[in-house]
């Protein structure tokens, strides 16, 4: 789709990796930090894991002069 829009990708990164998420929340992402969306419930558990597992993509658009 970004490229489709005239973006050029250029890297990846796991910066933003966490590899104690396994994506399986009773409400998904937000489940985790900072939404909390089970509000107390496993609350505990969930700030152990911290915020969700995440990619990090870069992309330019290259000039169009």
């Amino acid at each position: 789709m970004a490229e489709e829009a005239g973006f050029k990708f250029v890297a990846e990164s796991s910066v933003n990796a966490n590899p104690l998420d396994n994506a399986q929340h009773e409400k998904g992402v937000w489940s985790l930090s900072p939404t909390f969306a089970l509000g107390e419930k496993d609350r505990a558990k969930y700030q152990t894991l911290g915020e969700s597992d995440r990619m990090t993509l870069k992309f330019v658009k290259p000039s169009t002069m």
